[in-house]
């Protein structure tokens, strides 16, 4: 929690649950990341948190937006950024919404199946396009290895494909996996991409960009390496595997980002002891995964937590949120431990909850509002 969060809530005491941002710490993640990858395009994912707070910021500082959908395209519009700025990253359009983003000025979109790309080559002629390769998300918190991606040789072949539809093919995509803590996938990667770079110059079709996606993590309960460690393995990999002519290389941080800028308070409504199973007291919250927490699925992504009480005596908890659905458990089998005087009304904390909460949580189930919103 920084200084400028606890004041917020001290003076202001917002009705939980509710999200708070320092938008100082928005701004020192991102200049960390660009000082450690220095020759790196940064597309900021929308779709991680799209306060225009948070987008007016980062266009400021020198970002550029990967956009997940057209009404993310439109967002960044409105806060004034120009179509050249925005790329329309995900591999899944609707062919109008690619005629649209077109009409507005975007000129990069992303695919990874000849589907997706004939969509392309008719709504967007002309634009610049660039295939995702398939990761399968070793040492991430949270993969992205089931959806996205095709194998490396039909990448290959789809951008001769490209190329030969009058469109632009200008490089090759990945992503190693979100909350990723093994910054050796990083090299695996990018030696992937080296290869589809090689075969497509001997086809005669000169790449030019390479985008590593995401991955940085936030600070949650698991260790992490620092920003800079990450930014020297990446550009080890690239020097290891291009040699003295690197790609442009473009970076889409999100969590990195947002994350660790952003505290989530909640009221504990309940804690109740069940007598059945493990003797474990359930602490029920007035968020859950509905409301913001949905990152929380099989326990993937663990937060930090704070109380009023700690530093008292502990005892293990069953966390969950507020509404009627049997899946609505935060934690069960991580091992989280909160301090016996934790009551009904006590105010607490998850922290580093900037990003991928407010925009998952939902609007009226159980008849809940969605996560309010502060950003200072």
């Amino acid at each position: 929690m920084t200084d400028k969060i606890r004041r917020f809530l001290e003076e202001r005491r917002p009705q939980t649950p509710c999200l708070v941002v320092d938008l100082d710490v928005v701004a020192e993640n991102y200049n960390a990341l660009a000082a450690a990858l220095p020759h790196a395009d940064i597309f900021y994912a929308v779709k991680a948190n799209p306060a225009k707070e948070i987008l007016a910021l980062l266009m400021g500082l020198g970002a550029r937006f990967d956009a997940a959908s057209i009404y993310e395209v439109e967002h960044c519009l409105d806060i004034g950024a120009t179509p050249d700025l925005i790329g329309f990253g995900n591999t899944v359009k609707k062919a109008r919404d690619i005629a649209q983003a077109y009409e507005y000025g975007v000129r990069l979109f992303a695919f990874d199946s000849r589907a997706e790309l004939n969509k392309l080559a008719v709504e967007a002629p002309g634009a610049k396009v660039f295939c995702r390769i398939f990761m399968d998300g070793l040492g991430s918190d949270w993969p992205l290895s089931r959806k996205f991606g095709c194998d490396a040789d039909m990448a290959a072949d789809l951008l001769v494909e490209a190329a030969a539809c009058g469109l632009d093919p200008v490089g090759v995509s990945f992503h190693v996996g979100s909350q990723q803590r093994d910054v050796a996938q990083y090299d695996v990667a990018i030696g992937q991409a080296a290869k589809i770079f090689s075969d497509l110059g001997a086809r005669g079709i000169k790449l030019e960009m390479m985008n590593i996606g995401g991955g940085f993590p936030a600070r949650y309960r698991n260790e992490i390496e620092p920003l800079e460690t990450y930014g020297e393995a990446i550009r080890a990999s690239v020097v290891r595997h291009f040699g003295n002519r690197p790609p442009r290389l473009v970076a889409e941080p999100g969590r990195s980002i947002a994350g660790d800028a952003g505290l989530l308070q909640t009221e504990v409504v309940l804690v109740a002891e069940k007598s059945r199973g493990p003797e474990k007291r359930w602490v029920f919250l007035d968020v859950g995964k509905f409301g913001g927490l949905p990152e929380t699925h099989e326990e993937a992504i663990q937060y930090r937590i704070t109380t009023p009480h700690d530093g008292g005596p502990e005892g293990p908890v069953v966390l969950a949120g507020p509404t009627c659905d049997e899946v609505d458990v935060l934690y069960d089998k991580a091992g989280y431990t909160l301090p016996l005087a934790l009551a009904a009304g006590d105010l607490i904390e998850i922290l580093s909850t900037g990003a991928y909460t407010a925009t998952y949580a939902s609007v009226g189930f159980n008849g809940f509002p969605p996560l309010s919103e502060y950003y200072i």
